[in-house]
């Protein structure tokens, strides 16, 4: 079954980058946020999206125009009846989660797929809040989602195979390569990066090196395509400590303890891109200084 219509509940950074790629590619798109505002803010961060595209010669206005005019938003679920997939990438908390998937389960249509952004939290435990365990599984893409190729499919313990099935069509067509795991904490993306990340931002906090020279050494001396301090300042910084926090909970082991210097930075508010400061600064087109 071709999806024609997604629903995206979040409409932040990675929820804009999802429905900037899968309007894109011709999906007509409806984000769920609380407030028109939050629904307004996130269609400027996918238009600014596009006009970076636009600079590279990636895209054209007519196609900007075309791109934006497949994406709608809402404050309710309005439109959420017609979608035949929904996306949900809200912050990282079980509680409002699982609320969000009791909510949309009631409103989008019965033989509809509900997907978790999620990358830590229990798919088994968010599918049965859902109401359709079956039909629901973990669509982990990878940040900026726009840049980068990568998307982990997660199965529950009752994910079924047509759903797995449906979500890798859905990836294909928004030109993702899709790899399957099985649920676990962190699973395979999330489980390796975050503990490099945590590291790194040891090496700062410990004065062995430089924000700027830590990633340069990782990009030019291990071949990163990013260092890991600019691509957890593009991951949020809220969110790595989340993850983190998340991690260490459920394994227990301390490598995934969130070092005292990333704890620091979010009660500062220095969030990363988002906020324009993290271990680097960022101008309003979320460029790094």
């Amino acid at each position: 079954m071709t999806v024609r219509n997604l629903g995206i509940i979040g409409g932040g950074t990675m929820g804009g980058g999802i429905a900037e790629v899968a309007a894109k590619s011709a999906i007509n798109v409806v984000i769920q946020e609380p407030t028109v505002a939050l629904g307004e803010r996130a269609i400027r961060g996918i238009a600014a999206s596009l006009d970076e595209a636009i600079a590279k010669w990636a895209i054209t206005e007519s196609e900007k125009r075309a791109i934006l005019s497949r994406i709608k938003t809402t404050d309710s679920y309005k439109g959420f009846e017609k979608v035949d997939f929904v996306i949900e990438a809200i912050v990282e908390s079980t509680e409002k989660k699982a609320k969000v998937f009791r909510e949309v389960s009631q409103v989008c249509p019965p033989e509809a797929v509900i997907a978790t952004n999620t990358s830590t939290i229990s798919i088994t435990y968010l599918g049965a809040q859902s109401g359709r365990p079956k039909q629901f599984l973990g669509m982990h893409f990878q940040p900026p989602v726009p840049k980068k190729p990568l998307v982990e499919l997660v199965r529950g313990l009752e994910t079924s195979d047509e759903t797995l099935q449906r979500a890798r069509q859905l990836a294909e067509v928004m030109g993702k390569t899709a790899i399957e795991v099985y649920e676990w904490p962190g699973y395979a993306t999330t489980r390796i990066i975050i503990p490099l990340i945590n590291e790194a931002m040891y090496v700062v906090m410990e004065n062995v090196a430089s924000a700027a020279d830590v990633d340069i050494a990782m990009s030019k001396g291990c071949g990163m395509q990013k260092g890991p301090l600019h691509l957890a300042d593009e991951m949020g910084l809220d969110a790595v400590l989340a993850q983190s926090e998340h991690l260490f909970r459920e394994l227990g082991d301390l490598k995934y303890r969130p070092c005292p210097l990333l704890k620091k930075m979010v009660r500062a508010g220095h969030l990363g891109v988002k906020t324009g400061r993290g271990f680097f600064t960022y101008n309003h087109e979320n460029k790094r200084e």
